[in-house]
């Protein structure tokens, strides 16, 4: 009889061989990696996720070259779609009223979309050190999972993907709401470590460890540029 280390070393070596991406059936995920979270000034910064922008830099540069799509992810939050995403979870999300403070905990435009287009710090938009290409998809959603009320599950199924690399912000939230959506729908996702961040160390691990168990590959920037590059 197998003991538990060699029945769990056999399991991850057949999600290894599930999950590995395949020609043309493979896509890159990058999650709300948008100004309203990363900008100095932003009433929600997380400035761990400016620290994996270089990793992601690579793995983009590493999809295209390999012809892999590679998909964006923006959070948006809207007032005729008044959800708990605004009140009460994102304070922050709500129009900024007349003569009022700012910032963390309070109303301030963040990734506010309607009923006018917030730029600057509080901006929806993706970062410009990853600025998508003219032909590649945004997925603009009003909930943390980007399968929820989106294209993002007919746009990836129409071309066939069934394998799926996941990266952004933030880990615990948003990355891990689309990551639950993506393996219940039957993707082999694959989750960059490095190629997520969250404000809360511990809470990245923790979804590092019930990601593992149940839901996902793990793998770094490299493992997973080597992998583009051996298809």
């Amino acid at each position: 009889m197998p003991n538990s280390e060699e029945i769990l070393r056999a399991k991850a070596q057949r999600v290894d061989e599930t999950h590995r991406l395949q020609p043309g059936r493979t896509a890159l995920l990058v999650v709300d990696m948008q100004h309203g979270f990363l900008d100095e000034g932003a009433s929600l910064a997380v400035p761990e996720g400016r620290e994996i922008i270089p990793n992601l830099q690579r793995l983009i540069g590493a999809c295209r070259e390999s012809n892999v799509p590679v998909v964006f992810t923006e959070f948006v939050y809207a007032t005729d779609v008044p959800c708990l995403r605004g009140d009460p979870f994102g304070i922050e999300h709500l129009p900024v009223k007349e003569g009022r403070s700012t910032g963390l905990g309070a109303p301030s435009n963040n990734c506010l979309v309607s009923p006018h287009y917030e730029q600057g710090a509080e901006s929806a938009d993706t970062v410009e050190a990853l600025a998508p290409r003219p032909d590649e998809l945004i997925v603009r959603g009003h909930t943390y999972d980007k399968f929820y009320g989106t294209p993002l599950d007919l746009a990836l199924r129409s071309q066939d993907i069934r394998h799926l690399m996941i990266t952004g912000i933030v880990t615990d939230v948003c990355v891990n709401a689309t990551l639950m959506s993506a393996s219940a729908r039957d993707y082999r996702v694959t989750a960059v470590t490095d190629g997520v961040a969250t404000l809360w160390p511990e809470r990245q691990q923790a979804c590092f460890d019930i990601w593992e168990h149940k839901f996902a590959r793990l793998r770094t920037t490299e493992e997973m540029i080597g992998e583009l590059r051996g298809m």
